[in-house]
């Protein structure tokens, strides 16, 4: 497991330990690696010598989520393609070429000009698809795509449930972007990590997009259940797309998870799934994912972690003091 001491990462080799299996983690030693692991450290963006501790050994299945610099990929993959059996690279939907249209498969139209020689001043969409060649030119038919979107569950390091479950929890009325019945299509991680390691047990190669299947719950279902688990007073105010719009909030990052109507929504909530579906694919009821999320940020006390790649979500107080027509927030 190249990582795997953090949110899809830590699923991954949680669930492979589950099994029995033995399992390396190759990390930089930031967090703490699971227990009954063996643990390697180095360093990915180090080049070769950060590599080091991989010069030697043999595996039947190598994960990595690696999402920066393309070269990553390429130099772990050339590295163990004659040692290791299987490579699977958690990729992203985002390598599509965009807008992508609803109910695009694995075969639609790619983002242009990625390699697997980038550094890493490339977007996310480019270093993933660089990534996804660094794999394949390694291990060729070997190589397992899995192209997730939307994911959530415990362990994310990224804020976006987090941030309801925090926001509702804390009660009152809450800014709830409508519709409520608009569908929504993601996937547990610890269900993405099931699917990657039945798959690559199964010998799979190639491109598989990785999520729930369109409608899989609602925006609604999703925050009544963040309301249910906390057991908080909160009160969902539903809100229309086109006011909270003309007011700046971002959609996706201001409210997390939520987009409105539109080439984004098509894309990140539309996708077709029928490949990773016939082979197995199953996920969760959100009701589960949210519940064990909420359980997850109890044990920690509310110190969630946070990538800090990533920008922190969530919409400020004043805004929603703002469009719920309150005084300032304190």
């Amino acid at each position: 497991m190249l990582g795997g001491t953090e949110f899809v990462g830590r699923a991954v080799t949680d669930a492979a330990l589950a099994r029995g299996w033995e399992v390396t983690v190759f990390h930089r030693g930031h967090h703490p690696a699971p227990s009954g692991v063996r643990t390697l450290t180095g360093d990915r963006t180090a080049g070769a010598a950060g590599l080091s501790a991989l010069a030697e050994g043999t595996w039947d299945l190598v994960v990595d989520t690696w999402s920066g610099a393309p070269t990553a990929v390429r130099d772990a993959a050339r590295l163990l393609a004659d040692r290791a059996g299987h490579f699977s690279y958690v990729s992203s939907r985002s390598v599509y070429d965009y807008p992508t249209p609803a109910g695009l498969p694995e075969d639609g139209p790619l983002v242009a000009g990625a390699s697997p020689d980038a550094g890493p001043d490339v977007s996310y969409a480019l270093a993933k698809r660089g990534g996804e060649l660094a794999a394949t030119d390694a291990f060729g038919g070997r190589a397992l795509l899995a192209r997730a979107g939307l994911i959530l569950g415990p362990g994310e390091n990224i804020g976006r449930l987090p941030w309801w479950l925090g926001r509702t929890a804390r009660g009152g009325p809450v800014i709830a972007p409508g519709p409520p019945d608009a569908g929504l299509q993601y996937i547990d991680a610890r269900d993405l990590a099931k699917w990657l390691l039945d798959a690559a047990a199964s010998g799979l190669g190639g491109a598989y997009n990785l999520v729930s299947r369109p409608g899989h719950t609602t925006m609604g279902e999703l925050l009544d259940a963040c309301v249910r688990v906390t057991g908080s007073r909160a009160e969902l105010r539903w809100t229309a797309p086109e006011v909270l719009l003309a007011a700046g909030v971002e959609p996706w990052t201001d409210l997390p998870v939520w987009l409105p109507a539109g080439e984004l929504y098509d894309f990140l909530h539309m996708g077709d799934v029928t490949k990773a579906h016939a082979t197995g694919l199953r996920c969760r009821p959100v009701g589960e994912t949210v519940a064990d999320t909420w359980a997850w940020m109890r044990e920690l006390g509310g110190a969630v972690p946070q990538r800090p790649d990533r920008p922190a979500v969530g919409l400020d107080a004043l805004t929603e003091a703002k469009l719920l027509g309150e005084p300032d927030s304190p």
